[in-house]
């Protein structure tokens, strides 16, 4: 099969024949059809720091992805050969006390598809059948099923805490941030400002339904505030850039008892006013993943009785390419200008 390899322990990705992978007796083995560009991908490509202490190549990387089932394991009981499927990335031990608790997104021993383990950016790609989500509504497309993992993000995120009548905050409009926006609209938010330094992503933010886009480079958070009429600070924030002045900020402008959902991984140390956490009674809780598998359910759930939401979720995907036009694909990706980028494993 054809996939993108990493080979060794060094920059970038090759795109080569790879033997098949097999599925084991709780396996499910699918036909990639489509596969999303992650922050986590540009990172391997890169081998940065955050590569080198996470993953060990040879590797196939990709975690994002969309396909059909065309093998189960002889254990497999409810996915069937011709289902239209998207994957939980995160594997988790099923025996550790939050697996055995119900919370499995908090396993202390997660194996991560396309970090850990090979994942999609291939042909075929191997998972537990615990893993695979099966998608029974056929108005999702190849194109808006390989982003579930990310909107997931963004569900988990959004609704951690309650969004109704609320005024929310979201820095960072990459595609999570975007489809947050979507999804707090969604949940009842009645002023979503969003922030960002790229102007193209911000259009995008105000036709998802943001009520005030905010260009940080140029304006800050207090400023806009008056703009929406705000007499009192956000109630809601979610952090999704990871940039080190987002999350201090954020918290300058943050109510009494406000609470902040961070998914943003921080890229350098983040100088935090603990006396304004405590004194302002702000709640903080870090975001990663999915919860498994309530968030799934609600993003399924969601995009089915919400056209409008249907439609904002799916014009995330700014670009769709063949696979072969990965370097392209990454390039697009890295340069933050668009919304999600997606790769055509039909098309090779």
């Amino acid at each position: 099969m054809k996939a993108l390899y990493k080979a060794g322990p060094q920059a970038g990705f090759e795109l080569v024949d790879r033997p098949e992978p097999e599925a084991g007796p709780a396996d499910v083995k699918i036909r990639v059809m489509t596969t999303g560009i992650c922050g986590t991908d540009l990172h391997i490509q890169s081998w940065d720091a955050w590569a080198q202490g996470m993953i060990e190549a040879p590797l196939i990387a990709g975690h994002e992805f969309y396909g059909e089932v065309v093998e189960v394991g002889a254990d497999v009981r409810d996915v069937r050969v011709g289902d239209r499927v998207s994957g939980e990335g995160h594997i988790v031990c099923g025996i550790c006390r939050n697996c055995r608790a119900g919370r499995r997104q908090m396993c202390i021993h997660t194996v991560s598809v396309g970090v850990q383990r090979d994942g999609a950016f291939a042909e075929y790609v191997v998972i537990p059948e615990t893993n695979v989500w099966v998608h029974h509504d056929p108005s999702v497309t190849p194109e808006l099923g390989a982003i579930f993992d990310p909107f997931g993000n963004a569900v988990h995120t959004a609704l951690s805490f309650p969004l109704v009548g609320e005024d929310v905050l979201i820095t960072g409009a990459g595609p999570i941030g975007l489809m947050a926006i979507a999804v707090a609209r969604h949940a009842g938010a009645r002023k979503i400002a969003i922030t960002d330094v790229s102007g193209p992503r911000l259009e995008l933010a105000a036709e998802l339904g943001a009520d005030l886009t905010i260009d940080v480079s140029a304006t800050r958070v207090r400023d806009a505030q008056h703009q929406l009429g705000m007499r009192e600070g956000f109630d809601i924030g979610m952090e999704m850039s990871g940039h080190p002045s987002a999350l201090p900020e954020m918290i300058d402008n943050m109510n009494h008892g406000g609470r902040i959902a961070m998914l943003g991984l921080p890229s350098q140390d983040i100088t935090i006013d603990w006396g304004k956490v405590v004194t302002h009674m702000l709640t903080l809780k870090g975001i990663y993943g999915r919860e498994m598998y309530e968030t799934w359910y609600a993003m399924s759930a969601m995009l089915s009785s919400n056209p409008a939401l249907h439609a904002g979720i799916s014009a995330v995907v700014t670009d769709a390419l063949p696979a072969t036009d990965w370097e392209k694909g990454f390039e697009i990706a890295r340069s933050g200008s668009g919304g999600k980028v997606v790769l055509d494993w039909t098309r090779l």
